[in-house]
């Protein structure tokens, strides 16, 4: 990478595909938003892990099905970092 961070918002990042996604994104030097629904210190332990690697992250809760909550997650984004280059669609949506 070269040295202008570029930012990256993974959606259902607290724990396993996006949680890992989000830490291969760190490590290759991008910021990372952290999204997650309901898992808060899972979240926040992944953006301790980060940032302790020598990485930037924030950690944004937003249920993906609420476009106003996204709306909210993406301002917070774009309020910290000056806005989001990649945008990583893993979170799941499931009807019960």
């Amino acid at each position: 990478m070269t040295g202008i961070s570029k930012v990256a918002l993974v959606t259902g990042a607290s724990r396993g595909i996006g949680a890992a996604t989000a830490q291969r994104l760190a490590k290759d030097g991008f910021t990372v938003v952290i999204n997650y629904a309901g898992n808060v210190t899972e979240a926040e332990k992944l953006a301790e892990t980060i940032e302790k690697a020598g990485g930037k992250a924030l950690t944004a809760q937003a249920d993906v099905s609420d476009p106003k909550a996204v709306a909210r997650m993406w301002d917070a984004a774009e309020a910290a970092f000056g806005g989001v280059d990649v945008l990583v669609n893993n979170a799941g949506i499931m009807k019960l």
